[in-house]
């Protein structure tokens, strides 16, 4: 097994997805973590591995590799001791990079509209419309999760990791899923994934620095 690095803040849902990804496939990987809070993703070290300054940040022998969903995919095509998180046939893997990208283009966007502003630009309440908006892509997630059991088949897949590491970091903040019934029985099957408890962890973090800021 070759040397793996991933800088990782657990407070990121990004980064706790790729790390959720390698727990799943079982790959032993050493953790290095990188407090985007005390801005350690500026320093000099970091910025020469990596210039887009982000986490999660992988390094595999001084192949380095970012964006959380790209390392999901490296990880299970390199290390998957079969193709069940990443599936081979291109019809089932075409699924899984759909919902690959719904979560990286739409479903996190939606999140992290709603939480960025309060977590770093003083906003002190969550706007109308963009409740709105999350919720009406929480109705496509739900609609995915009525033909199959788990987002991209009846297995969990690398969809599974990169998307509940979202939904945990929103649940975590009090978002009500109530109205979302395939979305709550999904939730409590990820809850038995690989790495779910430390992605729990740090998406209580998360949440309690959003909760901290929002005016009640």
């Amino acid at each position: 097994m070759s040397s793996l690095k991933l800088y990782h803040f657990p407070v990121s849902g990004p980064s706790r997805g790729a790390l959720l990804a390698a727990r799943a496939i079982g790959i032993p990987i050493q953790i290095e973590i990188v407090n985007l809070f005390k801005k350690e993703q500026l320093q000099e070290s970091f910025l020469k591995l990596n210039p887009q300054h982000c986490v999660p940040t992988l390094d595999d022998n001084n192949f380095v590799l970012w964006e959380s969903r790209a390392i999901a995919c490296y990880l299970a095509d390199k290390y998957g001791k079969d193709d069940q998180w990443y599936p081979k046939d291109l019809q089932k893997r075409a699924v899984v990079n759909q919902r690959l990208y719904f979560d990286s283009a739409s479903l996190y966007v939606k999140i992290r509209a709603i939480c960025f502003p309060i977590l770093f630009l003083g906003e002190t309440e969550i706007k109308q419309s963009l409740k709105d908006d999350l919720n009406s892509t929480l109705s496509f997630l739900n609609q995915f999760l009525e033909k199959t059991k788990w987002v991209a088949a009846d297995h969990p897949t690398i969809a599974d990791t990169s998307i509940y590491a979202s939904m945990s970091s929103i649940l975590a903040v009090g978002w009500d899923i109530s109205s979302f019934p395939n979305i709550q029985r999904w939730i409590k099957d990820c809850l038995l994934l690989p790495g779910a408890q430390e992605n729990e962890d740090g998406a209580r973090s998360f949440g309690d620095a959003v909760k901290k800021n929002i005016k009640q």
